[in-house]
């Protein structure tokens, strides 16, 4: 999948930053996808927000969405798989909305986010890939869902915040069977691995020459760190396109479900400079990364 000549593509910011920014108040459990069921018009004005802000890519409201998950609040697999599928859908909406309305920009894509198991568990192991449970569970929950949002009808698929060596092995096997393209993201403790402490390069390098993945990146990770990890991705697999959305660098506190710290949209945008320059073809952010962000990433970096 092609970039912009002379400049990235940019992603949107964390959807969940917004939706709270916005006023809403989001279920511990579901988190943002229990908007999916309740408040799905806060969902398109979220995706609205990043668009209008310059992402040229929106990301679905399904990273925390899974029949595991809307079982634990009642709901049938049925239902389930209608919210999921409809994640791609909401976010369809903005952005043809926000194409009627500027119809002289390049179109906007819609990627259907594919979170990890541990997002499901709500109790931070995505950050630690500490699941304690073997590559079988990891299938029967990553397969169905992934099936689904294949057929969603989005442009891409985004494969993000893979925290363990093991998951990302089971997820390059499915990725093999979807007709969607897909970018594949980890989320990384450091500057050289992993949040389970695998090498960054040895998980990058399951995606060397996968038909099916276009981008190769980290998010979810503190900026501090991308300049180095894309680094050894760029060596890894040079065959992809090495893309970054890193968290606000602020600390998130999952027994208490609160982050402490402050983010600074001048210093991001700084940062997202040289990130570019290290090879990122593809910048946006993830938790506590706003539309304010992206807007200052857009003024770095003007559509022709």
């Amino acid at each position: 999948m092609a970039t912009t000549s002379g400049r990235p593509v940019l992603l949107d910011g964390g959807l969940a930053t917004q939706l709270e920014a916005a006023g809403q108040v989001l279920d511990p459990l579901l988190w943002s996808a229990a908007l999916l069921k309740t408040a799905p018009a806060a969902i398109v004005a979220a995706h609205r927000a990043y668009l209008d802000a310059g992402a040229e890519i929106i990301t679905s409201a399904s990273y925390q969405a899974s029949r595991v998950g809307f079982g634990q609040r009642g709901l049938s697999e049925a239902e389930s798989d209608r919210l999921i599928a409809g994640s791609v859908a909401l976010a369809t909406e903005a952005r043809d909305a926000f194409g009627t309305a500027h119809p002289g920009l390049a179109p906007r894509r819609v990627a259907a986010s594919v979170g990890p198991y541990g997002a499901v568990l709500h109790d931070g192991s995505e950050y630690t890939g500490n699941y304690g449970v073997g590559r079988d569970v990891l299938c029967r929950f990553h397969e169905p869902r992934l099936a689904l949002l294949d057929a969603a009808g989005a442009d891409l698929l985004a494969v993000e915040t893979l925290p363990s060596l093991d998951e990302a092995r089971v997820l390059a096997d499915l990725l093999g069977k979807c007709r969607t393209p897909a970018w594949v993201s980890f989320s990384c403790r450091d500057g050289s691995s992993l949040a389970d402490g695998t090498p960054i390069a040895a998980a990058a390098a399951l995606f060397a020459g996968h038909p099916g993945v276009f981008a190769v990146g980290i998010n979810c990770t503190a900026p501090r760190f991308a300049t180095e990890l894309l680094d050894a991705i760029g060596a890894a697999v040079p065959d992809k396109a090495p893309l970054v959305y890193p968290n606000s660098g602020e600390v998130y506190d999952a027994a208490s479900n609160r982050w402490s710290g402050t983010a600074d949209t001048a210093s991001f945008a700084r940062a997202a400079g040289q990130w570019y320059t290290a090879g990122a073809r593809y910048i946006g952010g993830c938790c506590r990364i706003g539309p304010a962000h992206i807007a200052e990433l857009r003024a770095r970096w003007p559509e022709a």
